[in-house]
């Protein structure tokens, strides 16, 4: 099993900070919720890994990104950031932040429906949902956009990619720490959605769910 695992990193004040240094500047709370993102198991399709985080969204933060692989191909990528502002935020409602950016290419069949994004939309709240997770403040867009190949690119075929933009704020537990394991399962669960993975045999998400994924299509193709 792939976990979300690596050397713990927060940039959000300085690149050059150690990593020893890092540890003691952060709250307990937020370095317990990274802790947990870190040691998540995860599905065998997911590649996983740390990121540069965000600058200046947020006191704290960090990232990860990840990708559903099948052999060489990229059937979907995106990125988690978990932002923490231990005075809390008001346009938050709560003292933790998660935001995110999830995309995939389309099939041409699936890139004409019109009720797409709103499709696309359920499955982020629905994959927070079917894992039990209580949040608020939920906001984003997506975006469908198609790209015309010209010129030396004329062989391309033309190509549509869906991109889901989403920000919302997980429910705290004991001690001020909201169950983020939790909500990256539920992020995994949206991006191998997105894919066109079936869901995963140990996880929430049954044919009782009412989900419908994606048919599974080839990787975003690389320039």
């Amino acid at each position: 099993m792939a976990a979300a695992q690596g050397h713990f990193s927060d940039h959000s004040n300085s690149a050059d900070t150690s990593d020893g240094a890092e540890r003691n500047a952060d709250p307990r709370a937020f370095r317990e919720a990274v802790e947990a993102l870190r040691a998540a198991r995860l599905r065998p399709e997911l590649e996983v890994e740390p990121t540069r985080p965000p600058q200046r969204l947020a006191s704290h933060a960090y990232a990860l990104e990840a990708a559903v692989v099948d052999g060489d191909d990229d059937l979907a990528d995106g990125r988690l950031v978990l932002l923490h502002e231990p005075a809390g935020h008001d346009a938050w409602h709560g003292t933790f932040r998660l935001v995110t950016l999830v995309r995939a290419e389309l099939e041409p069949e699936m890139a004409a429906d019109p009720l797409l994004p709103e499709v696309c939309w359920s499955w982020l709240t629905g994959a927070l949902e079917a894992r039990g997770l209580l949040y608020g403040e939920p906001s984003g867009t997506v975006t469908r956009a198609s790209s015309h190949y010209f010129g030396g690119l004329s062989q391309r075929p033309s190509a549509t990619q869906i991109e889901i933009r989403a920000s919302w704020t997980p429910r705290e537990g004991q001690g001020g720490v909201p169950d983020s394991a939790a909500h990256l399962a539920a992020w995994c669960d949206l991006l191998c959605q997105v894919a066109g993975l079936p869901p995963s045999p140990a996880g929430p998400a049954d044919s009782a769910t009412g989900v419908v994924t994606l048919p599974q299509r080839r990787g975003p193709q690389q320039t």
